[in-house]
Protein backbone atom coordinates (compact mmCIF):
# COMPACT_ATOMS: atom_id res chain seq x y z
CA UNK A 1 0.00 0.00 0.00
CA UNK A 2 1.07 3.64 -0.80
CA UNK A 3 2.28 5.37 1.96
CA UNK A 4 1.68 9.45 2.35
CA UNK A 5 4.08 11.78 3.75
CA UNK A 6 3.83 14.29 6.25
CA UNK A 7 0.15 12.17 6.77
CA UNK A 8 -0.18 14.18 10.15
CA UNK A 9 -0.51 17.17 8.72
CA UNK A 10 -3.36 15.78 6.98
CA UNK A 11 -4.93 14.45 9.71
CA UNK A 12 -4.65 17.85 11.35
CA UNK A 13 -6.18 19.58 8.40
CA UNK A 14 -8.82 17.34 8.85
CA UNK A 15 -9.51 18.47 12.43
CA UNK A 16 -8.94 22.14 11.57
CA UNK A 17 -12.06 21.81 8.91
CA UNK A 18 -14.32 20.24 11.79
CA UNK A 19 -13.32 23.61 14.04
CA UNK A 20 -14.27 25.70 10.72
CA UNK A 21 -17.65 24.24 10.77
CA UNK A 22 -18.03 24.64 13.91
CA UNK A 23 -17.22 27.76 14.71
CA UNK A 24 -19.36 28.81 11.43
CA UNK A 25 -22.47 27.32 12.65
CA UNK A 26 -21.92 29.23 15.94
CA UNK A 27 -21.47 32.21 14.63
CA UNK A 28 -24.22 32.02 11.93
CA UNK A 29 -26.76 33.95 14.62
CA UNK A 30 -24.36 36.56 15.52
CA UNK A 31 -24.15 38.02 11.82
CA UNK A 32 -28.08 37.14 11.82
CA UNK A 33 -28.78 39.06 14.60
CA UNK A 34 -29.71 42.63 13.58
CA UNK A 35 -32.03 40.59 11.11
CA UNK A 36 -33.87 38.22 14.02
CA UNK A 37 -34.24 41.38 15.85
CA UNK A 38 -35.69 43.28 13.48
CA UNK A 39 -38.45 40.15 12.21
CA UNK A 40 -38.34 38.03 15.56
CA UNK A 41 -38.88 41.36 17.20
CA UNK A 42 -35.81 40.68 19.42
CA UNK A 43 -34.62 42.86 22.19
CA UNK A 44 -30.81 43.39 23.05
CA UNK A 45 -31.57 41.87 26.08
CA UNK A 46 -33.37 38.24 24.85
CA UNK A 47 -30.40 38.27 22.27
CA UNK A 48 -28.26 37.40 25.34
CA UNK A 49 -30.47 35.26 26.10
CA UNK A 50 -29.73 33.37 22.80
CA UNK A 51 -26.27 33.42 23.01
CA UNK A 52 -25.99 32.52 26.91
CA UNK A 53 -28.21 29.48 26.60
CA UNK A 54 -25.69 28.33 23.73
CA UNK A 55 -23.06 28.77 26.00
CA UNK A 56 -24.52 27.07 28.93
CA UNK A 57 -25.56 23.95 27.19
CA UNK A 58 -21.60 24.01 25.95
CA UNK A 59 -20.15 24.95 29.54
CA UNK A 60 -21.95 21.55 31.18
CA UNK A 61 -21.40 19.59 27.85
CA UNK A 62 -17.59 20.50 28.08
CA UNK A 63 -16.78 17.84 30.63
CA UNK A 64 -19.29 15.31 29.49
CA UNK A 65 -18.32 15.73 25.94
CA UNK A 66 -14.31 15.17 27.06
CA UNK A 67 -15.72 11.74 29.39
CA UNK A 68 -17.36 10.08 26.52
CA UNK A 69 -14.11 11.23 24.04
CA UNK A 70 -11.89 9.22 26.00
CA UNK A 71 -14.63 6.00 26.26
CA UNK A 72 -15.62 5.83 22.67
CA UNK A 73 -12.38 7.30 21.14
CA UNK A 74 -11.75 10.10 18.98
CA UNK A 75 -12.77 8.45 15.43
CA UNK A 76 -16.40 7.73 16.84
CA UNK A 77 -16.97 10.23 19.35
CA UNK A 78 -16.46 13.01 17.65
CA UNK A 79 -18.38 11.97 14.70
CA UNK A 80 -21.36 11.69 16.84
CA UNK A 81 -21.12 15.28 18.67
CA UNK A 82 -20.55 16.37 15.05
CA UNK A 83 -23.75 14.87 13.35
CA UNK A 84 -25.91 16.00 16.59
CA UNK A 85 -24.42 19.83 16.39
CA UNK A 86 -25.02 19.51 11.86
CA UNK A 87 -28.69 18.84 12.64
CA UNK A 88 -29.19 21.02 15.31
CA UNK A 89 -27.88 23.78 13.72
CA UNK A 90 -30.13 23.10 10.89
CA UNK A 91 -33.44 22.68 12.72
CA UNK A 92 -32.67 26.43 14.23
CA UNK A 93 -34.50 27.70 11.03
CA UNK A 94 -37.75 26.30 12.55
CA UNK A 95 -37.84 28.99 15.17
CA UNK A 96 -40.29 31.73 15.63
CA UNK A 97 -39.25 33.53 18.56
CA UNK A 98 -36.07 34.44 20.98
CA UNK A 99 -36.97 31.11 22.84
CA UNK A 100 -37.12 28.70 19.95
CA UNK A 101 -34.00 30.38 19.03
CA UNK A 102 -32.60 29.89 22.39
CA UNK A 103 -33.21 26.12 22.59
CA UNK A 104 -32.53 25.07 19.29
CA UNK A 105 -28.89 27.10 20.25
CA UNK A 106 -28.89 25.39 23.48
CA UNK A 107 -29.01 22.25 21.72
CA UNK A 108 -25.87 23.20 19.38
CA UNK A 109 -23.74 24.20 22.15
CA UNK A 110 -24.78 20.34 23.72
CA UNK A 111 -23.40 19.02 20.77
CA UNK A 112 -20.56 21.56 20.29
CA UNK A 113 -18.76 21.03 23.20
CA UNK A 114 -17.03 18.33 22.22
CA UNK A 115 -15.14 20.20 19.29
CA UNK A 116 -11.63 21.51 21.24
CA UNK A 117 -11.72 18.48 23.40
CA UNK A 118 -11.81 16.35 20.34
CA UNK A 119 -9.32 18.13 18.46
CA UNK A 120 -6.73 18.05 21.55
CA UNK A 121 -7.41 14.67 21.43
CA UNK A 122 -6.45 14.29 18.20
CA UNK A 123 -3.50 16.15 18.08
CA UNK A 124 -2.32 14.51 21.02
CA UNK A 125 -2.38 11.05 19.09
CA UNK A 126 -0.80 12.42 15.89
CA UNK A 127 2.00 14.76 17.01
CA UNK A 128 4.89 14.66 19.19
CA UNK A 129 5.41 17.02 22.14
CA UNK A 130 7.76 19.27 20.59
CA UNK A 131 4.79 19.83 17.54
CA UNK A 132 1.85 19.73 19.84
CA UNK A 133 1.72 23.77 19.78
CA UNK A 134 1.53 23.98 15.90
CA UNK A 135 -0.93 21.25 15.60
CA UNK A 136 -3.32 22.79 17.85
CA UNK A 137 -2.76 26.29 16.39
CA UNK A 138 -3.49 25.16 13.24
CA UNK A 139 -6.74 23.42 14.52
CA UNK A 140 -7.66 26.37 16.46
CA UNK A 141 -7.19 28.66 13.47
CA UNK A 142 -10.41 27.18 12.57
CA UNK A 143 -12.29 28.98 15.09
CA UNK A 144 -11.36 32.51 13.61
CA UNK A 145 -11.71 30.81 9.91
CA UNK A 146 -15.32 29.62 10.65
CA UNK A 147 -16.06 32.89 12.44
CA UNK A 148 -14.32 34.68 9.42
CA UNK A 149 -16.37 33.22 6.31
CA UNK A 150 -19.93 33.86 8.68
CA UNK A 151 -20.47 37.45 7.66
CA UNK A 152 -20.23 36.72 4.19
CA UNK A 153 -22.01 33.78 4.07
CA UNK A 154 -24.78 34.61 6.06
CA UNK A 155 -25.42 37.79 5.18
CA UNK A 156 -25.55 36.39 1.08
CA UNK A 157 -28.24 34.12 1.82
CA UNK A 158 -29.90 36.53 4.12
CA UNK A 159 -30.43 38.59 0.76
CA UNK A 160 -30.70 35.90 -1.81
CA UNK A 161 -33.10 34.11 0.71
CA UNK A 162 -33.69 34.38 3.90
CA UNK A 163 -31.86 33.64 7.47
CA UNK A 164 -33.15 30.17 7.97
CA UNK A 165 -31.34 29.26 5.15
CA UNK A 166 -28.28 30.61 6.60
CA UNK A 167 -28.79 28.13 9.32
CA UNK A 168 -29.73 25.42 6.77
CA UNK A 169 -26.85 25.46 4.77
CA UNK A 170 -23.89 25.75 7.92
CA UNK A 171 -26.00 22.49 9.20
CA UNK A 172 -25.46 21.01 5.59
CA UNK A 173 -21.72 21.69 5.75
CA UNK A 174 -21.08 20.19 9.16
CA UNK A 175 -23.42 16.91 8.21
CA UNK A 176 -21.06 16.19 5.38
CA UNK A 177 -17.47 17.04 6.96
CA UNK A 178 -19.17 14.31 9.85
CA UNK A 179 -18.96 11.45 6.98
CA UNK A 180 -15.69 12.58 6.05
CA UNK A 181 -14.21 12.19 9.39
CA UNK A 182 -15.53 8.94 9.97
CA UNK A 183 -14.12 7.41 6.60
CA UNK A 184 -10.44 9.50 7.03
CA UNK A 185 -10.06 9.26 10.73
CA UNK A 186 -7.88 6.83 12.46
CA UNK A 187 -5.23 6.57 15.05
CA UNK A 188 -1.47 6.71 13.92
CA UNK A 189 -1.38 2.80 15.20
CA UNK A 190 -4.05 1.85 13.01
CA UNK A 191 -3.76 3.81 9.73
CA UNK A 192 -1.82 1.72 6.89
CA UNK A 193 -1.19 4.55 4.76
CA UNK A 194 1.23 6.33 7.68
CA UNK A 195 4.89 5.51 6.81
CA UNK A 196 6.77 3.74 9.67
CA UNK A 197 9.53 5.86 10.32
CA UNK A 198 6.74 8.76 10.66
CA UNK A 199 4.69 6.55 12.95
CA UNK A 200 8.14 6.24 14.68
CA UNK A 201 8.63 10.10 14.68
CA UNK A 202 5.55 10.51 16.58
CA UNK A 203 5.09 7.82 18.96
CA UNK A 204 9.08 8.08 20.02
CA UNK A 205 8.37 12.27 20.20
CA UNK A 206 5.44 11.72 22.98
CA UNK A 207 5.48 11.97 26.63
CA UNK A 208 5.14 8.25 28.06
CA UNK A 209 1.03 9.31 29.10
CA UNK A 210 0.56 9.44 25.48
CA UNK A 211 2.42 6.60 23.88
CA UNK A 212 0.94 4.24 25.95
CA UNK A 213 -3.03 3.31 26.61
CA UNK A 214 -2.06 2.07 30.36
CA UNK A 215 -4.66 1.29 32.45
CA UNK A 216 -4.07 4.23 35.00
CA UNK A 217 -6.28 7.10 34.72
CA UNK A 218 -6.91 9.88 37.22
CA UNK A 219 -10.99 10.44 37.72
CA UNK A 220 -12.54 13.42 37.60
CA UNK A 221 -12.27 14.17 41.14
CA UNK A 222 -8.49 13.23 41.31
CA UNK A 223 -8.03 15.76 38.58
CA UNK A 224 -10.13 18.76 40.05
CA UNK A 225 -7.99 18.29 43.37
CA UNK A 226 -5.18 19.05 41.32
CA UNK A 227 -3.33 21.84 41.54
CA UNK A 228 -2.35 21.88 37.99
CA UNK A 229 -5.79 21.77 36.71
CA UNK A 230 -6.39 24.98 38.40
CA UNK A 231 -3.46 26.78 36.73
CA UNK A 232 -5.54 25.98 33.33
CA UNK A 233 -8.96 26.14 34.81
CA UNK A 234 -8.31 30.08 36.30
CA UNK A 235 -6.91 31.68 33.47
CA UNK A 236 -9.23 30.01 30.64
CA UNK A 237 -12.13 31.29 32.82
CA UNK A 238 -10.57 34.88 33.13
CA UNK A 239 -9.34 34.89 29.15
CA UNK A 240 -12.81 33.31 27.67
CA UNK A 241 -15.56 36.08 28.09
CA UNK A 242 -13.51 37.73 25.86
CA UNK A 243 -14.16 35.23 23.28
CA UNK A 244 -17.18 34.57 23.48
CA UNK A 245 -17.88 38.36 23.00
CA UNK A 246 -15.98 38.75 19.56
CA UNK A 247 -18.08 36.05 18.42
CA UNK A 248 -21.46 36.69 19.71
CA UNK A 249 -21.71 40.50 19.48
CA UNK A 250 -18.88 42.03 17.37
CA UNK A 251 -21.52 42.51 14.38
CA UNK A 252 -24.27 44.02 16.56
CA UNK A 253 -21.57 46.43 17.90
CA UNK A 254 -21.47 47.42 15.08
CA UNK A 255 -24.93 48.11 14.54
CA UNK A 256 -25.37 50.23 17.37
CA UNK A 257 -22.17 51.98 18.69
CA UNK A 258 -21.35 52.79 14.32
CA UNK A 259 -24.72 52.29 12.42
CA UNK A 260 -23.08 49.80 9.94
CA UNK A 261 -25.80 48.23 7.80
CA UNK A 262 -25.93 44.42 7.19
CA UNK A 263 -23.07 44.70 3.95
CA UNK A 264 -20.84 46.94 6.04
CA UNK A 265 -20.95 44.17 8.56
CA UNK A 266 -20.31 41.71 5.74
CA UNK A 267 -17.22 44.05 4.58
CA UNK A 268 -15.75 44.39 8.14
CA UNK A 269 -16.70 42.05 10.80
CA UNK A 270 -14.36 39.12 9.46
CA UNK A 271 -11.43 40.97 10.19
CA UNK A 272 -10.89 40.57 13.52
CA UNK A 273 -11.13 37.11 12.55
CA UNK A 274 -8.60 37.01 9.85
CA UNK A 275 -5.96 38.20 12.45
CA UNK A 276 -7.19 35.47 15.12
CA UNK A 277 -6.42 33.44 12.46
CA UNK A 278 -2.88 35.03 12.44
CA UNK A 279 -2.56 34.79 16.44
CA UNK A 280 -3.41 30.79 16.11
CA UNK A 281 -0.64 29.79 13.57
CA UNK A 282 2.15 32.51 15.26
CA UNK A 283 0.92 31.20 18.45
CA UNK A 284 1.64 27.67 17.97
CA UNK A 285 5.34 28.46 16.74
CA UNK A 286 6.30 30.85 19.86
CA UNK A 287 6.89 28.17 22.18
CA UNK A 288 9.38 26.15 20.37
CA UNK A 289 11.37 29.59 19.81
CA UNK A 290 11.03 30.85 23.37
CA UNK A 291 11.92 27.44 24.53
CA UNK A 292 15.01 28.39 21.75
CA UNK A 293 15.72 31.64 22.85
CA UNK A 294 15.37 32.33 26.62
CA UNK A 295 15.90 28.39 27.18
CA UNK A 296 12.71 27.55 29.30
CA UNK A 297 11.06 24.35 29.47
CA UNK A 298 7.84 23.79 27.61
CA UNK A 299 5.37 24.76 29.96
CA UNK A 300 6.99 28.31 30.72
CA UNK A 301 7.33 28.95 27.07
CA UNK A 302 3.66 28.08 27.22
CA UNK A 303 3.24 30.95 30.39
CA UNK A 304 5.01 33.32 27.96
CA UNK A 305 2.56 33.00 24.78
CA UNK A 306 -0.40 33.40 27.34
CA UNK A 307 1.22 36.59 28.63
CA UNK A 308 2.14 38.48 25.84
CA UNK A 309 -1.47 37.70 24.49
CA UNK A 310 -2.69 39.42 27.28
CA UNK A 311 -0.60 42.25 27.60
CA UNK A 312 -1.87 42.78 23.54
CA UNK A 313 -5.57 42.36 25.03
CA UNK A 314 -4.89 46.07 26.42
CA UNK A 315 -6.13 47.54 22.87
CA UNK A 316 -9.30 46.21 22.34
CA UNK A 317 -9.56 47.75 26.05
CA UNK A 318 -9.01 50.99 24.66
CA UNK A 319 -11.89 51.54 21.99
CA UNK A 320 -13.47 53.44 24.17
CA UNK A 321 -10.94 56.45 24.07
CA UNK A 322 -11.54 56.49 20.05
CA UNK A 323 -14.48 57.62 17.82
CA UNK A 324 -13.60 56.12 14.63
CA UNK A 325 -15.35 52.93 13.44
CA UNK A 326 -12.01 52.14 11.61
CA UNK A 327 -9.82 52.53 14.89
CA UNK A 328 -12.54 50.32 16.63
CA UNK A 329 -12.08 47.37 14.19
CA UNK A 330 -8.43 47.40 14.01
CA UNK A 331 -8.20 47.52 17.72
CA UNK A 332 -10.58 44.70 17.82
CA UNK A 333 -7.95 42.85 15.34
CA UNK A 334 -5.28 42.97 17.65
CA UNK A 335 -7.67 41.64 20.09
CA UNK A 336 -8.39 38.33 17.87
CA UNK A 337 -4.41 37.87 17.06
CA UNK A 338 -4.14 38.62 21.00
CA UNK A 339 -6.78 35.61 22.52
CA UNK A 340 -6.31 33.06 19.99
CA UNK A 341 -2.81 33.40 20.62
CA UNK A 342 -2.69 33.03 24.35
CA UNK A 343 -6.01 30.15 23.88
CA UNK A 344 -3.54 27.75 21.73
CA UNK A 345 -1.16 27.68 24.45
CA UNK A 346 -3.80 27.42 27.48
CA UNK A 347 -5.53 24.84 25.40
CA UNK A 348 -2.18 22.87 24.97
CA UNK A 349 -1.36 22.86 28.14
CA UNK A 350 -3.99 20.50 29.18
CA UNK A 351 -2.00 17.58 26.98
CA UNK A 352 1.35 19.07 28.54
CA UNK A 353 0.00 17.97 31.87
CA UNK A 354 -2.57 15.15 31.44
CA UNK A 355 -2.12 11.91 30.42
CA UNK A 356 -3.65 9.92 27.50
CA UNK A 357 -6.66 8.42 28.86
CA UNK A 358 -7.39 11.90 30.85
CA UNK A 359 -6.57 14.67 28.39
CA UNK A 360 -9.90 14.56 26.95
CA UNK A 361 -11.69 14.78 30.18
CA UNK A 362 -8.98 17.18 31.76
CA UNK A 363 -9.97 19.25 28.72
CA UNK A 364 -13.31 19.30 29.08
CA UNK A 365 -13.44 20.44 32.77
CA UNK A 366 -11.25 23.05 31.67
CA UNK A 367 -13.29 24.47 29.00
CA UNK A 368 -16.02 23.88 31.45
CA UNK A 369 -14.51 27.05 33.53
CA UNK A 370 -14.17 29.35 30.48
CA UNK A 371 -17.71 28.75 29.58
CA UNK A 372 -19.45 29.37 32.62
CA UNK A 373 -17.23 32.38 32.70
CA UNK A 374 -19.05 33.46 28.77
CA UNK A 375 -22.07 32.56 29.42
CA UNK A 376 -22.04 35.21 33.05
CA UNK A 377 -20.39 37.98 30.65
CA UNK A 378 -23.13 37.66 27.73
CA UNK A 379 -25.74 37.85 30.37
CA UNK A 380 -23.44 41.12 31.40
CA UNK A 381 -23.30 42.39 28.05
CA UNK A 382 -26.97 42.17 27.20
CA UNK A 383 -28.27 43.86 30.60
CA UNK A 384 -25.60 46.56 30.37
CA UNK A 385 -24.64 47.66 26.51
CA UNK A 386 -27.72 49.63 25.90
CA UNK A 387 -27.15 51.12 28.93
CA UNK A 388 -23.70 52.04 29.11
CA UNK A 389 -22.25 51.22 26.01
CA UNK A 390 -19.98 48.11 24.64
CA UNK A 391 -16.85 49.82 25.56
CA UNK A 392 -16.39 49.81 29.23
CA UNK A 393 -17.28 45.73 28.54
CA UNK A 394 -14.10 45.62 26.48
CA UNK A 395 -12.39 47.56 29.34
CA UNK A 396 -13.03 44.96 31.67
CA UNK A 397 -11.97 41.75 29.25
CA UNK A 398 -8.64 43.24 29.32
CA UNK A 399 -8.45 43.14 32.79
CA UNK A 400 -9.33 39.53 33.16
CA UNK A 401 -6.76 38.54 30.38
CA UNK A 402 -4.13 40.44 32.81
CA UNK A 403 -5.40 38.62 35.78
CA UNK A 404 -5.32 35.44 33.62
CA UNK A 405 -1.68 36.11 33.26
CA UNK A 406 -1.17 36.66 37.11
CA UNK A 407 -2.41 33.41 38.11
CA UNK A 408 -0.94 31.31 35.23
CA UNK A 409 2.27 32.45 37.02
CA UNK A 410 1.22 32.07 40.68
CA UNK A 411 -0.63 28.89 40.54
CA UNK A 412 0.69 26.43 37.30
CA UNK A 413 4.17 24.76 38.17
CA UNK A 414 6.92 24.24 35.90
CA UNK A 415 6.63 20.85 35.41
CA UNK A 416 7.64 18.40 32.55
CA UNK A 417 4.66 16.80 30.81
CA UNK A 418 5.92 13.08 31.94
CA UNK A 419 3.07 12.11 34.44
CA UNK A 420 0.71 14.57 36.54
CA UNK A 421 1.16 14.27 40.45
CA UNK A 422 -2.24 14.57 42.07
CA UNK A 423 -1.58 17.19 44.60
CA UNK A 424 -3.88 14.75 46.97
CA UNK A 425 -1.41 12.22 47.05
CA UNK A 426 -2.59 10.31 44.13
CA UNK A 427 -1.06 9.69 40.63
CA UNK A 428 1.88 8.67 38.64
CA UNK A 429 5.23 10.88 38.96
CA UNK A 430 6.50 13.83 37.65
CA UNK A 431 9.81 15.08 36.43
CA UNK A 432 10.48 18.51 37.92
CA UNK A 433 11.74 21.18 35.54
Amino acid sequence: MRKIKGLRWYMIALVTLGTVLGYLTRNTVAVAAPTLQEQLHITTQQYSYIIAAYSACYTVMQPVAGYILDILGTKVGYAVFAIFWAVFCGATALAGSWGGLAIARGAVGAAEAAMIPAGLKASSEWFPAKERSIAVGYFNVGSSIGAMIAPPLVVWAIMIHSWEMAFVITGVLSFGWAMLWLFFYKHPKDQKKLSDEERDYIIGGQEAQHQTNNSKKLSAWQILRNRQFWGIALPRFLAEPAWGTFNAWIPLFMFKAYGFNLKEIAMFAWMPMLFADLGCVIGGYLPPLFQRWFGVNLIVSRKLVVTMGAFLMIGPGTIGLFTSPYVAIALLCVGGFAHQALSGALITLSSDVFGRNEVATANGMTGMAAWTASTLFALVVGALADKIGFSPLFAVLAVFDLLGALVIWTVLKNKSAEDIVDEGGVGHTAAQS
